[in-house]
């Protein structure tokens, strides 16, 4: 039996105790994200943060008064999957929030509808800029998010290519989504203000497993250093073709460089490749260590290693915020959550970070510069670079 279907067990275990209550008697929450696919390493460890978050919460009574019923959907990192799973939550499941969305194309196409509804969302993985700004025009902004944005982490990486290790000669391999395509937009502007223009730009597609070409050009542009923006098992190619080719060069990227599919699929070629991460499986702290226990003994992931770390952290986290605005609005209604989440007044002990009015009317991101460090893989985990 393996991870992910051991996980789908424990998540209905997880889901019995809400599944009783009768609709007026629980808070339904909607949860999204791909738990099959190239994706789901992502999204099955988001959701299972999720439910351990919820599990914990419904163990101290709820909220005023209610449990927590998560209402989950696979949107299979599909735009239109994405949009049909946003109108059934809103539509037919009644929820007064979702979280979610591991893919920035899927949270651009489906998030609009939440906007619309006056229904608050809570990006908990999709790292895409635009994310929180989609709606500018509108005078209520129902977008949250939890995860360190594109802005943040391109940065973080051109600080660490350019400013630290004075590499002056890039490549960018990009992949051809839109978190990849807005993530290297995001990297070529910050690189811009280093006045730095990267001597190679490429671009592959999902499921490509060669990528001969495009690292070619890199290597013959003279680049001392490969950054990557991509999601899934194709990042491992990248790894794996470098090898081939006897070309060795630092790989730094996005943090879903972090995922097990990469650090699997790439084994040794893999290895020192760095990421920014909000969260490291490290339990250098009593709560991360309580989460990380309580993660490992409900889903008994191979080697006690979370598929995606970070997902699952953000995804815990987004409960805990959410919970703490709906208990502050004394209320379900969407436009109390939302003006709550803008002006939390208790502060939430998170697994990311101890957030302290998170969010504001202008402001919808809980992460801020200097809050992500760097991980690097180590003997099949991410541990903190040195």
């Amino acid at each position: 039996m393996n991870y992910i279907m051991k996980s789908v067990i424990a998540t209905a275990l997880l889901s019995m105790s809400a599944a009783g209550f009768a609709a007026d008697e629980t808070v339904k929450i909607g949860v999204s994200g791909p738990f099959t696919g190239g994706s789901a390493p992502m999204g099955v460890s988001m959701r299972d943060g999720v439910k351990l978050a919820v599990t914990e919460i419904n163990a101290k009574g709820g909220i005023l008064g209610k449990k927590i019923q998560l209402i989950e959907r696979d949107d299979e990192a599909k735009n239109e999957r994405g949009v049909q799973v946003a109108q059934e939550l809103i539509n037919k499941e009644k929820v007064v929030a979702t979280v979610g969305f591991i893919n920035t194309g899927v949270s651009l196409a489906a998030q609009r509808f939440y906007q619309e509804a006056k229904i608050p969302v809570m990006n908990n993985v999709s790292t895409g800029t635009i994310i929180t700004h989609q709606f500018p025009d509108q005078p209520e902004n129902y977008v949250f998010r939890t995860s360190a944005n594109d802005t943040i982490q391109t940065a973080m990486i051109v600080d660490e290519v350019v400013g630290k290790r004075k590499m002056t000669k890039v490549a960018i391999l990009a992949d051809s989504t839109n978190y990849g395509q807005l993530g290297r937009e995001d990297l070529e502007k910050a690189l811009d203000k280093k006045g730095i223009k990267a001597v190679s730009v490429e671009k592959y597609n999902i499921k490509d497993v060669d990528m001969t070409a495009q690292l070619l050009r890199a290597k013959q542009a003279g680049a001392q250093t490969v950054i990557t923006y991509g999601i899934g098992p194709e990042l491992a190619q990248i790894a794996n073709g470098m090898e081939k080719l006897g070309w060795k060069v630092p790989i730094v990227g996005s943090w879903t460089l972090s995922m097990s599919n990469f650090i699997d699929n790439a084994g040794k070629n893999g290895e020192g490749a760095i990421m920014p991460q909000t969260f490291i499986q490290d339990p250098n702290t009593p709560r991360r260590k309580a989460f990380i226990d309580a993660y490992v003994k409900t889903y008994n992931p191979p080697g006690g290693r979370i598929p995606s770390p970070v997902s699952a952290a953000q995804g815990y986290d987004s409960i805990y915020l959410l919970a703490a605005a709906i208990k502050q609005a004394g209320s379900t209604d969407g436009p109390k959550i939302r003006a709550a989440l803008e002006n939390l007044n208790d502060k939430v002990d998170g697994v990311v970070a101890n957030y302290s009015k998170p969010f504001s009317k202008d402001d919808h991101e809980a992460i801020k510069m200097g809050m992500p460090v760097f991980g690097q893989v180590k003997a099949g985990r991410v541990v903190p670079a040195k």
